[in-house]
């Protein structure tokens, strides 16, 4: 599998509420970077943020542009967040049901047709602005 049919794949089974889909693009020593947060390292640590991040958002990506590498050792995308804040997320304003959409992106490494790498961004100032303002 190329690079660019993983991160689409990867990005199908997080639009499809997979976890395991997710998952199985991995490597198991997964080196998760969230936007604003620690680094998660492994598909154990990988598993309790999506769990978590399920009970605090519903979420569906649109426009996914993926790009890669010639060598298929790193790829991006830039995507869409189409969502509905569900729950109160600690040190963020009160969950009431707000909708946002935002522009992001991705940035991974790959190694032997597995994601090594996940880097996510997105403006945290704008999601504030959108899920604060309703």
């Amino acid at each position: 599998m190329d690079s660019t049919d993983l991160i689409t794949r990867y990005y199908a089974a997080f639009n499809a509420g997979d976890i395991d889909g997710m998952i199985a693009c991995l490597a198991p020593d997964i080196a998760h970077h969230v936007n604003e947060g620690q680094i998660r390292t492994g598909t154990d640590a990988f598993r309790a943020f999506c769990t978590y991040m399920e009970r605090c958002y519903t979420e569906q990506l649109t426009d996914i542009v993926v790009m890669a590498t010639p060598d298929g050792t790193r790829a991006a995308a830039e995507f869409t967040v189409n969502g509905t804040y569900l729950q109160t997320d600690e040190g963020l304003p009160e969950a009431r049901g707000q909708t946002y959409r935002l522009p992001a992106g991705g940035f991974f490494s790959i190694e032997g047709g597995r994601i090594t790498r996940i880097v996510t961004y997105y403006n945290l100032a704008d999601w504030i602005a959108q899920v604060s303002a309703r």
